[in-house]
């Protein structure tokens, strides 16, 4: 597996995604601006790598800031919190983590800014080692589900290049692939930046996986002349009724998947469900630059002057959903009911 992020010697280093898969290329990030740019620009995307990516950048956002007194500390690094949380409006992992070290900083506020900031580096450093851990237990969990024979469909990238482990929707694969389970996985090229392509299809094939990518408008017939018996995507954000925010065109899946009579799972840490939003019409979807559909593979495929819309994510109502993969079990229908059960043991 590649290395998303690292942390060394307070040296930020990110894996450019932008750049694969013709150029694997790490960048080093100098500053809270840059981090900013990167998870705006998705050289680090995915909702668990985002949670990591927040943790660090906020980290390495106050670097500079240890000879301030310890109230000028907390008061900065709140200001850098709100910047860096706006790259990314949707994902609510990014707030998650960042929040997170906020949280870990307002504890500490008794202390020197140094030793507090020496405190936020092991919390972002346990983030991401959480981060980790949380993939190999989502893998243990929907191992199960993955029989020999089976197509699956995923869509965009929630893998190992989404997370700093072995991802989300992909960690089921990864493990029950490692434990010699045969089948094959059906990437979806997610239009109009090609996650699907660029990065799952990629990093199943690094890994050895039997992959075959299709567009994203073949899914249907894929479906329909029984070469899918499951599908599994990632998250970037669940309400507490169960709906689901993910990359655009997830809803579309989900609805060709019920259609079709074919189990829909959506693979996600608990970190990725936000209990304090009631639905998923109240989650910000975000709109990206209208390039992005104009443009594919560097050849201008829509008029000068043409209106465009670009929304990001899709959300996928509950109903459609089959079932959450998560760290610790699978989270059936009521979702409302058993995802207030899980938060408040």
């Amino acid at each position: 597996m590649v290395e998303t992020i690292s942390w060394k010697n307070g040296t930020l280093i990110f894996l450019d995604q932008t750049k694969l898969p013709v150029e694997v290329v790490y960048k080093k990030q100098k500053n809270i601006e840059q981090v900013w740019d990167a998870i705006k620009q998705l050289r680090v995307r995915g909702a668990p790598a985002l949670g990591v990516a927040g943790a660090y950048g906020i980290l390495l956002g106050m670097q500079h800031s240890q000879s301030l007194p310890s109230g000028e500390f907390i008061t900065e690094m709140k200001k850098k919190a709100a910047y860096l949380n706006s790259s990314r409006p949707t994902a609510v992992n990014l707030s998650w983590g960042i929040n997170r070290m906020m949280a870990k900083a307002e504890s500490l506020k008794s202390k020197k800014s140094d030793e507090i900031w020496a405190e936020l580096e092991k919390e972002a450093v346990a983030i991401h080692n959480e981060d980790k851990d949380l993939c190999r237990r989502i893998g243990e969990t929907g191992k199960a589900l993955i029989k020999d024979g089976m197509g699956i469909l995923t869509h965009c990238n929630a893998g190992a290049l989404c997370s700093t482990g072995i991802g989300t929707a992909t960690a089921p694969m990864y493990t029950a692939f490692s434990e010699g389970r045969k089948f094959k996985v059906y990437a979806d090229e997610t239009r109009p930046l090609l996650q699907g392509a660029r990065l799952t299809s990629w990093e199943l094939q690094q890994a050895g996986v039997d992959v075959t990518l299709i567009c994203d408008d073949m899914a249907a017939f894929m479906m329909s002349k029984g070469f899918i018996n499951l599908v599994i995507t990632g998250t970037d954000r669940v309400a507490s009724n169960g709906d689901a925010a993910n990359k655009i065109g997830t809803m579309g899946v989900a609805v060709l998947a019920n259609y079709f009579h074919i189990p829909f799972y959506i693979a996600c840490p608990f970190s990725t469900f936000d209990m304090n939003t009631a639905a998923g019409q109240q989650i910000p979807i975000e709109e990206r630059n209208a390039d992005e559909v104009l443009f594919f593979g560097g050849r201008r495929t829509g008029p000068i002057g043409v209106q465009v819309r670009n929304p990001a994510f899709d959300v996928t109502p509950h109903e459609l959903i089959t079932g959450y993969i998560t760290e610790n079990g699978i989270v059936k229908p009521p979702f409302f009911e058993n995802l207030h059960r899980n938060f408040l043991k």
